[in-house]
């Protein structure tokens, strides 16, 4: 038996644990504002994108899969599969590769993304399709792109589409530039986290395009004016993804590291995110006298322009007195 073809008592167990998994995102606020995407999570069968993944234990990680056979493991793994969590999808000697973001959190990014009908999306880091499959159940194969770096990750993420009965765009590139050949886009979502704005991402997307993505430890909503201008702010949400892996992006800064601090703030996700913002501009008593100094400020405060060759984070104000630039 494949993870394709449950057996009859684990289908229903899988639209049992579906409609749970959106009643409790649903719970979350996500679909406040955009409760179409609903049908799309209600639609979409995530262990379909999931038939193995891992989950944290001592020592390492075990392996949960949709071909196990002791039942109560299938058991186990489909309803891991529909928990509201991050899966852990692909592990190579001990370094966590690719992920199954945390459905909520994902059903918030799509919100956030504002796409309508007819919208060209292109999608960052195709990981295992699932994410292009709710793109695809809105708006249509023929509308959505994902790329990823990895040929196993894109030819899995085909697999899984396919199994579904999706059939976007799945292309096996570097992320950071983009996919010109399938441009230009109305939206671009990454599901990687980032040290900058690619400026592919800009020459490539129609004037008023959104682009949400993720940097530092949050989510960046820039509106691009043209392919050499954009310009956003940073949602309330905290975000951690695994790294854009790519010759256009490169390595990104070394992550500061906040010793020697007080614990409000060594401790505080707030302000390590503002520590990464600004990491080469500031050191980390620099950071914290100037989060001190400003009122511990949360993440919607920063914000990030981008124009030309030049790419900066801000607080409060573009053209304000603070300012660092990005790599």
């Amino acid at each position: 038996m494949g993870t394709h073809a449950l057996d009859h008592g684990l289908e229903d167990l899988a639209t049992e644990a579906r409609a749970a998994l959106v009643r409790e995102i649903e719970a979350s606020g996500a679909w406040d504002d955009d409760p179409v995407w609903r049908e799309a999570f209600a639609a979409v069968p995530r262990h379909l994108f999931v038939p193995c993944y891992f989950i944290g234990v001592r020592g390492g990680y075990e392996r949960l899969w949709g071909e196990e056979r002791d039942p109560r493991r299938r058991e186990r793994w489909l309803r891991g599969a529909y928990a509201d969590a991050p899966l852990a999808t692909r592990v190579r000697d001990g370094e966590l590769i690719s992920s199954s973001s945390q459905p909520s959190l994902m059903a918030k990014m799509l919100v956030e993304l504002e796409v309508a009908d007819g919208d060209r999306v292109l999608e960052i880091g195709a990981g295992t399709g699932y994410n292009a499959a709710l793109l695809a159940r809105r708006l249509g194969d023929d509308l959505v792109t994902t790329v990823d770096l990895d040929p196993d990750l894109t030819e899995g993420a085909r697999r899984h589409l396919d199994a579904a009965g999706y059939h976007p765009a799945v292309v096996t590139g570097d992320g950071a530039r983009g996919v010109p050949e399938r441009a230009p886009y109305d939206r671009i979502i990454a599901t990687c986290a980032l040290s900058s704005i690619p400026r592919p991402w800009l020459a490539q997307c129609v004037p008023g395009a959104r682009i949400l993505t993720p940097l530092s430890t949050g989510l960046v909503a820039l509106r691009v004016r043209d392919s050499e201008h954009a310009e956003g702010r940073f949602l309330h949400t905290p975000a951690y993804f695994v790294p854009l892996r790519g010759a256009g992006e490169g390595p990104g800064p070394d992550r500061p590291q906040p010793g020697g601090l007080p614990h409000r703030a060594g401790g505080n996700d707030l302000f390590r995110f503002l520590l990464t913002l600004v990491a080469g501009s500031l050191d980390p008593h620099e950071a914290l006298a100037l989060w001190d100094h400003e009122g511990r400020p949360a993440r919607e405060r920063y914000g990030i322009t981008v124009s030309g060759e030049h790419a900066w984070a801000w607080l409060d104000d573009p053209e304000g007195p603070y300012a660092w630039p990005l790599r």
